[in-house]
């Protein structure tokens, strides 16, 4: 009698454990993800520094983890702090190098007359995505993924996603350059407007949406002409002329708008986000 109460006490423990993990237990991580990380390491694409070292291997639970993580604590060569250490995988750390030297420290200099010093940023977490229970898992559960909720300018001050997407001039226009610039560099981009989990942040990642890795997602479709040019060298000065800029439609006249209903366009009005939005990404 008692060995059956153990045995069954077992077997709803193990059922327990089943359920908790969720979707971690069957899903699988795809072959091309090591395969990536093996190329970037070879290539010497990412090496170790002062502020970017190796770290054990991460494995499961289920299929999430990093073959190669690296803990970082700096990211544009050494030149952008982070608020907190992240733990990314090898191939998207030259993807936001790229990012960062190529469009966002230009467009901070075009907007603001400085540079960007720090980001507060997220990065590995092994869960679903949007947090959401049964979901398929985050590119943050492989670290191919970064959040970015704010950059703070060496004169101080700071560029918050959730407060400038809709707030100053220049801070609307800096984050809808940066958002564009990203989409050159990853696979997919989510800012404010994209859906109701990514109106304070944007999530940036080299997810695969097909075999060969070449479909893109960059969400909002924004009505916004970029000042920098894409094909100038990083170095070199921003010409573009200043774009006129597009106010929102008044009340009687018909929004442009995508699937969740929000005006993309640069305005002097503020966002605000309906109660039940949560503070979740992809």
């Amino acid at each position: 009698m008692r060995r059956g109460f153990v045995a069954f006490l077992a077997l709803a423990l193990v059922g327990v454990g089943l359920v908790g993990c969720g979707r971690f237990g069957f899903e699988q991580r795809e072959a091309w993800r090591t395969q990536a990380e093996e190329a970037c390491l070879a290539s010497k694409l990412v090496t170790p520094t002062a502020y970017m070292s190796r770290a054990s291997e991460i494995d499961g639970p289920g299929a999430c983890g990093i073959s190669y993580p690296f803990k970082v604590a700096a990211l544009g060569g050494g030149s952008i702090g982070l608020s907190n250490r992240l733990t990314l995988g090898c191939p998207i750390i030259p993807e936001i190098d790229a990012w960062l030297n190529g469009t966002v420290q230009p467009a901070a200099e075009l907007y603001f007359g400085t540079t960007v010093a720090e980001l507060r940023a997220g990065s590995y977490s092994c869960r679903g995505r949007n947090n959401r229970a049964g979901a398929k898992l985050s590119e943050h559960s492989f670290g191919n993924a970064l959040d970015v909720m704010s950059f703070k300018l060496a004169d101080g001050r700071t560029i918050s996603v959730e407060k400038g997407w809709k707030g100053a001039q220049d801070e609307q226009e800096f984050l809808r350059e940066v958002f564009i610039g990203a989409c050159q560099h990853f696979t997919t981009v989510l800012a404010p407007g994209s859906d109701i989990y990514h109106y304070n942040h944007f999530h940036l990642d080299l997810a695969r949406h097909d075999p060969r890795g070449r479909r893109r997602i960059c969400k909002p479709l924004i009505k916004f002409e970029p000042r920098l040019d894409p094909n100038r060298p990083t170095d070199a000065p921003a010409t573009q002329p200043r774009p006129a800029i597009r106010p929102l439609p008044q009340a009687d006249e018909p929004l442009e708008i995508e699937e969740e209903g929000d005006p993309y366009a640069v305005s002097s009005g503020q966002s605000r986000m309906p109660a039940a939005a949560v503070s979740a990404s992809r």
